[in-house]
C-alpha cells in the first residue's frame, strides 16, 4: 500500500510529466574538473584543440581557429575530397567520449535522475556516456529513475534500423538477435534533418510528444544556438501546440536573465518562469 506521499509524487497529472532537456552545459558543471581521470569535456568552441584535431584539419588547409566546430565539420562534409577526414573525424569523436567515465563521488546527473520521478523524461543533445551511467549506477537502488532521449544520438545508444528499436549499445535486438548499431553523432549544419536518420525521427518525435503533454519544461546548459535553428523550431512548435494555463518553464543558465528572457521568451506564459544560475552552489543546493 502507497502513502499519501508516494500517491501524491507518482500521481501528479498537471499536464503530464516534467521534461528536462540538457545541452552542453549541463555536462561541463555536472564534471567542472572533467572526468574520472581529469578528461575536459569540451564545447564547440574548444572542440578542436581537446580532441587534438588541430593537425589533421590543416593538412586539408581548414581553417579552424576561432571557428565553431560544427561549422568545420559541415564545411568537411560538404567536400566529397575530404571523406577520409570526415571518417577520421567522427571516428575521434566516437573514441574520445566513448572513453569518459564517471568519477565515483556523486555527480549533478546522480542527484537531478535521483530528483524526478518514472513518468518525468530526460532528453539531452550530448553526446558523452555520463546520463547512462549514472543511470546504470542508480538503478541497482531504484527502478523508478525517468525514461531519457538523445535528440543529437549519443555513445552509449544504438539501434536496429530493420526493426525500428533502440537500446544501450552493448545490447541485442530481441527480434533479430543482432547488436544494436551506434546512433550517428555529426550532423553537419546545413543538414541538421530530423526526419532524415531513422533513430534520430524517432527520438524528436517521442520529445515533441512529451514537450505536448508537460507540465514543467527545464532547460539545463542548452543555449539554443544559432546552428540549431532547426530544433528550436521543433521544440517551440511542440510546446506552443496547446493552450498554455498553468504551466511552468524553467532556464538553467550561467546567461543574464535578460539574455534568457531574449533567447527562450516564446516559451514562457506570464510570469511562469524561473532562471537560475549554474554555479556549482546553486545547483548542488549549496550557500
Amino acid at each position: 500500500m502507497t502513502t499519501d506521499r508516494e500517491q501524491e509524487i507518482q500521481g501528479v497529472k498537471e499536464g503530464g510529466p516534467h521534461l528536462v532537456i540538457l545541452g552542453a552545459g549541463a555536462s561541463v558543471a555536472a564534471l567542472p574538473n572533467g572526468d574520472k581521470h581529469g578528461r575536459r569535456l569540451p564545447t564547440m568552441e574548444n572542440f578542436v584543440s581537446i580532441l587534438d584535431l588541430g593537425t589533421a584539419l590543416e593538412k586539408a588547409n581548414l581553417e579552424h581557429r576561432g571557428r565553431n566546430f560544427e561549422d568545420v565539420f559541415s564545411e568537411i562534409d560538404a567536400n566529397p575530397d575530404l571523406h577520409d577526414l570526415q571518417a577520421f573525424v567522427e571516428r575521434k569523436v566516437q573514441e574520445y567520449f566513448s572513453e569518459l567515465e564517471l568519477p565515483e563521488q556523486p555527480t549533478l546527473y546522480d542527484h537531478l535522475l535521483l530528483s524526478l520521478r518514472k513518468k518525468d523524461i530526460i532528453a539531452t543533445f550530448n553526446w558523452d556516456p555520463f546520463l547512462v551511467k549514472a543511470y546504470r549506477r542508480n538503478s541497482k537502488y531504484t527502478r523508478r529513475l525517468p525514461a531519457f532521449l538523445f535528440l543529437h544520438g549519443n555513445v552509449m545508444s544504438g539501434y536496429c534500423p530493420e526493426h525500428k528499436v533502440r537500446g544501450a549499445i552493448d545490447a541485442h535486438c530481441k527480434v533479430c538477435k543482432n547488436q544494436f548499431t551506434p546512433s550517428r553523432l555529426l550532423f553537419p549544419v546545413t543538414k541538421k534533418d530530423y526526419t532524415s536518420d531513422l533513430y534520430i525521427k524517432n527520438e524528436w518525435e517521442e520529445v515533441e510528444r512529451a514537450l505536448g503533454n508537460s507540465f514543467m519544461l527545464t532547460i539545463f546548459g542548452y543555449g539554443a544556438p544559432s546552428t540549431d535553428l532547426e530544433a528550436v523550431d521543433l521544440l517551440r512548435s511542440a510546446w506552443n501546440g496547446k493552450e498554455r494555463k498553468m504551466e511552468q518553464f524553467e532556464v538553467i543558465d550561467i546567461k543574464s536573465e535578460d539574455d534568457i528572457r531574449d533567447t527562450w521568451n516564446e516559451f514562457i506564459f506570464s510570469h511562469h518562469y524561473d532562471h537560475h544560475s549554474s554555479s556549482l552552489s546553486d545547483l548542488n543546493g549549496t550557500e
